[in-house]
């Protein structure tokens, strides 16, 4: 045990430990993935007290509305259960009416985000799409999208964050005047899940190459940025690291991740990898400690309603971030794992001994690079965010 804890340590910077400022190597990264459960405490004591250099003393979260605008999608991922086909039960793309109405009621619970999440491209897969389009009056999903976001921006206090997939940089500055920051989650660098069977087979717009593009362009724009990784999907360790790694250098050439979400695949009846195994909690919770590792700057979350009953353990793993949480509506890309209670998130984030603080859905580091996108925003954010950035008047 002893001769393990060494070896954990002895994978790191001499002061890593102390000063959890430096990253360590993409080398120690991988060593770190392959040690056994033996060192899980040594390796997590490092990420707490890396974390504690960066933001000590509270976990924050988003309250969200979570609006699916439309689940039509031209990828098939091996692995969701959100996106349909025109023809399939469910199906279903949301008027402005619908959007409003979850906004209202949303804004009624003290949520502060709008968050989008849609299919990508579906109209240039499906002519029912193209219809929908046609009948809203718009061009395009992500022109649809944009007057969805900019609606909620002016007639409503929620802040819009979509998730539109792949995009152009002229549609990044687009979106970018009427949303503070947006999402696109890499996933990946591993270009071999897109073989035949594998998790993105059949998922043209999961080409690693076309996303890091998209967060590459963000990056040049100076748009506060989410992004991630999906840990169990079949990549292999190294893959993981270099996934981690990619995030890390685009962020360090433009400083724009604003967070970097690490997702735990969670297996669903009916899809093709129904079967796979999940990533067990030991394994979580390495992902997690040596991400705090490469990243001891970056705001670092994974979501609790994937890992309950015993989310609260993510802690130990260095996050500082839980992510949305919304009080109303379900997570429609894990309807089978429901949000928790916020008075009970609160509870068990006091339990390790954090205090639950709300954000907006940029974080205060990152306001200034979205206010000064648009006008709108900048005046939206100035009147959401209190004297610390953080969400005015949260409960």
């Amino acid at each position: 045990m002893a001769t393990l804890f060494q070896d954990t340590l002895s994978a790191m910077p001499a002061n890593l430990v102390n000063a959890g400022i430096e990253p360590i190597s993409r080398e120690a990264a991988c060593s770190l993935l392959k040690t056994g459960d033996e060192t899980l405490p040594a390796l997590l004591t490092a990420a707490q007290q890396t974390r504690a250099n960066f933001k000590p003393g509270a976990i924050t979260y988003s309250r969200k509305v979570f609006l699916p605008l439309t689940n039509l999608c031209r990828d098939y991922c091996g692995y969701c259960t959100f996106r349909r086909d025109p023809s399939e039960t469910g199906a279903h793309t949301m008027t402005p009416d619908e959007v409003m109405e979850v906004v209202r009621q949303g804004e009624r619970m003290g949520c502060t985000e709008a968050l989008f999440s849609l299919g990508d491209k579906p109209e240039l897969l499906f002519p029912q799409m193209r219809e929908t389009l046609q009948h809203l009056g718009y061009k395009s999903t992500l022109h649809y999208l944009e007057a969805m976001c900019e609606k909620v921006l002016r007639e409503s206090s929620l802040l819009p964050h979509p998730n539109p997939g792949l995009m152009s940089a002229e549609w990044l500055e687009r979106l970018a005047r009427v949303a503070p920051s947006m999402g696109l989650m890499l996933e990946t660098t591993s270009s071999r899940l897109l073989g035949k069977n594998a998790a993105h087979d059949n998922a043209p717009d999961k080409d690693p190459a076309k996303r890091l593009r998209v967060i590459e362009d963000a990056g040049r724009q100076q748009i506060p940025f989410t992004t991630g990784i999906l840990i169990g999907i079949g990549e292999t360790l190294e893959e993981r690291v270099d996934t981690l790694v990619a995030i890390c250098d685009l962020h360090k050439k433009y400083g724009h991740i604003q967070e970097v979400i690490i997702q735990n695949f969670r297996a669903k009846p009916g899809t093709p990898m129904a079967h796979s195994p999940e990533p067990c909690r030991e394994e979580m919770l390495r992902t997690l400690a040596v991400a705090r590792l490469l990243m001891p700057r970056m705001n670092l979350q994974a979501p609790p309603n994937l890992s309950d009953p015993h989310y609260a353990d993510l802690l130990d793993g260095g996050i500082n971030d839980w992510g949305g949480v919304s009080p109303l509506t379900p997570d429609f890309i894990n309807p089978e794992k429901p949000w928790p209670h916020l008075e009970q998130l609160q509870q068990r984030t006091k339990a390790k001994g954090f205090e639950l603080r709300q954000r907006l859905p940029v974080y205060p580091e990152f306001a200034k690079q979205a206010a000064a996108h648009s006008n709108l925003l900048a005046g939206r954010l100035h009147h959401a965010a209190d004297a610390s950035g953080y969400a005015r008047g949260a409960a």
